[in-house]
């Protein structure tokens, strides 16, 4: 790998990582206190669960980025595909913020709603650039199809 590359790696995954970084600040105060408080659904996962789940499908939204952004700058479709890939990386920081920040699951399912569609337009934007960086994207649209599972049950039940 060029080192030019290895950068280009680097800064794809750091990026990525930050919007869970990011996420987490408003995240992990609500933790003991409001999230502790409120009811989950029968499939809701350990607490410990969440942390290494996010921070493996970060790393994988960076490798895909990256993938994609190797292909060149200079393509249309790589910029376009990866504006689309920062704008889902907007909506997943913005639900951390509205659900455990805000302490608003209704807003935040109406959010996750938004970022599921826009996982999916990366996904289609990525995979018309390269089918692997496509796939790499798949675990994360699947969890967050969970956590829209999720976060509509604590919508209901609380």
């Amino acid at each position: 790998m060029k080192l030019n590359n290895f950068f280009k790696l680097v800064i794809a995954i750091v990026v990525s990582e930050a919007a869970g970084i990011i996420g987490s600040i408003f995240t992990a105060s609500a933790i003991p206190t409001w999230y502790a408080g409120i009811v989950k659904p029968v499939l809701n996962p350990p607490a410990w669960v969440f942390g290494p789940v996010w921070t493996t499908l970060y790393t994988l939204m960076g490798i895909a980025a990256f993938l994609v952004w190797k292909k060149g700058l200079v393509r249309r479709d790589v910029k376009i595909a990866l504006g689309i890939f920062l704008g889902q990386l907007v909506l997943n920081t913005l639900w951390s913020i509205i659900f455990f920040g805000l302490h608003s699951p209704g807003g935040a399912f109406i959010e996750i709603i938004f970022l599921w569609l826009a996982i999916l337009a990366t996904i289609i934007a990525f995979a018309k650039i390269s089918r692997p960086t496509a796939w790499l994207l798949v675990p994360y649209i699947a969890w967050v199809s969970f956590a829209m599972y999720l976060n509509y049950s604590i919508y209901v039940l609380n």
